[in-house]
């Protein structure tokens, strides 16, 4: 068994479960869904019961009501297996008078809100939360994401002196992105082959089992190709043109199967900022993957490049981003003329711009991106933060400090 790592998510769990008398836990499969629900002391004195188990798979199925009667506080896994076991949670919920917070927690391997099979979504009466793969603190056993709190929270001017104060150890990014969020190859496997045999293990299971459970895909052969060539294109744009043309597929397939993908928490698609909140939803988005290491494998290359430490990233601010109450906004930013900024942390009226580069040696230029972007926001911008995979914590230009990503996340 796996040495149980603290969780971030379990902070923001425990409070749904004390504001809401139904919380859902979602996250792809294998991020420790199950250990999480059978582990925190805070949740010792629930009955667990999984939809995994073919005895409870076949109550859900032919006497829901009486499953969801088993017992006062009751944890039910992996609930995507059977979605009409909602409609039962959501009446025992409503006969019960007064309203009992924390009656049920329910995870499921899918976005329970963007699948087609299920009906009800339990609007008034679930809060969700998600669990993401483990995020590089996590693995140290730390059971924290990134500084990005404490950075929000600190004049820009003061950056510096948070940085330093504390013992931070340097980190490889490299490294750091072949090892994996998902539990197992993070803290169980040592080496390149045998994470590569346990992500050949875990795409087809996806494909053959999980995916099936979200909607029928006909062609999975089609499915992994369309994996591959997202893999490849980490970090660009979406066009759904493009990748239908590239493997000769429907543009409507494409959205489809792009859409599938993200509902079961393996693409993460990152929409642009804008002022304009309306046009965050029509303008194009980037494409990333909940964990790089599986970004990597899917691709086949043999070697990591900036795009997976970019990912490396977002996926310590995906982590932070979900444990807050209200959750702040990750963006990216992009003008016509190709200006870019990596992450935008929108948190009520600032805003922390966030560049990445590989490089063990910034330069100005690398910084053109968060310079451009504090011009155009001036009243809101909270501080620019050019991370890179040296060793150096430096001002580059009024407000934009470079500074090593692994001092951060």
């Amino acid at each position: 068994m796996l040495h149980y790592l603290p969780r971030y998510a379990a902070g923001l769990l425990r409070r749904a479960l004390a504001a809401a008398p139904v919380v859902v836990l979602m996250g792809a499969r294998q991020t420790g869904k199950t250990t999480l629900a059978r582990t925190e002391p805070f949740l010792a004195d629930r009955l667990y019961l999984t939809l995994d188990d073919p005895e409870t798979h076949e109550r859900a199925r032919r006497a829901a009501p009486d499953l969801v009667r088993s017992a006062e506080r009751l944890t039910l896994d992996e609930v995507q297996r059977e979605p009409d076991l909602l409609l039962a949670v959501k009446r025992a919920v409503d006969e019960d008078r007064p309203r009992r917070h924390g009656r049920f927690l329910l995870t499921g391997s899918a976005n329970l809100l963007l699948m087609q099979r299920v009906s009800e979504t339990l609007a008034g009466r679930a809060a969700y939360v998600n669990l993401w793969p483990l995020c590089r603190r996590e693995r140290l056993g730390r059971g924290t994401p990134g500084i990005w709190s404490d950075l929000l929270a600190t004049p820009v001017a003061d950056w510096p002196g948070v940085l330093e104060s504390r013992d931070e150890v340097p980190a490889d990014w490299r490294t750091e992105v072949r090892a994996s969020g998902y539990p197992t190859p993070a803290v169980a496997l040592a080496g390149d082959d045998a994470r590569s045999l346990w992500f050949d293990g875990y795409v087809r299971t996806y494909l053959e089992r999980d995916l099936q459970s979200l909607a029928t895909v006909g062609n999975l052969v089609d499915f992994r190709r369309l994996m591959r060539v997202a893999s490849h294109r980490l970090g660009g744009l979406i066009n759904q043109a493009d990748i239908g043309r590239d493997l000769q597929m429907p543009r409507t397939t494409v959205q489809r199967h792009l859409n599938l993908l993200e509902a079961s928490f393996q693409l993460v698609r990152l929409p642009p900022y804008s002022v304009n909140r309306g046009k965050r939803l029509v303008k194009s988005s980037r494409l990333y993957w909940s964990d790089p290491a599986l970004a990597l494998w899917l691709s086949g290359a043999d070697s990591v490049s900036g795009a997976h430490l970019e990912n490396l990233l977002l996926a310590d601010l995906l982590v932070w981003r979900d444990g807050q109450a209200p959750a702040p906004d990750v963006l990216f930013w992009r003008t016509t003329t190709d200006r870019e900024v990596d992450f935008v942390i929108e948190t009520g009226d600032r805003l922390l711009a966030v560049e990445v580069k590989a490089t063990t040696t910034p330069g100005l230029a690398d910084t053109r991106g968060l310079r451009l972007f504090r011009q155009e926001y001036p009243e809101r911008f909270a501080g620019g933060l050019l991370l890179h995979g040296g060793r150096e914590t430096q001002w580059m230009a009024e407000g934009v400090l470079a500074a090593p990503w692994w001092r951060v996340v």
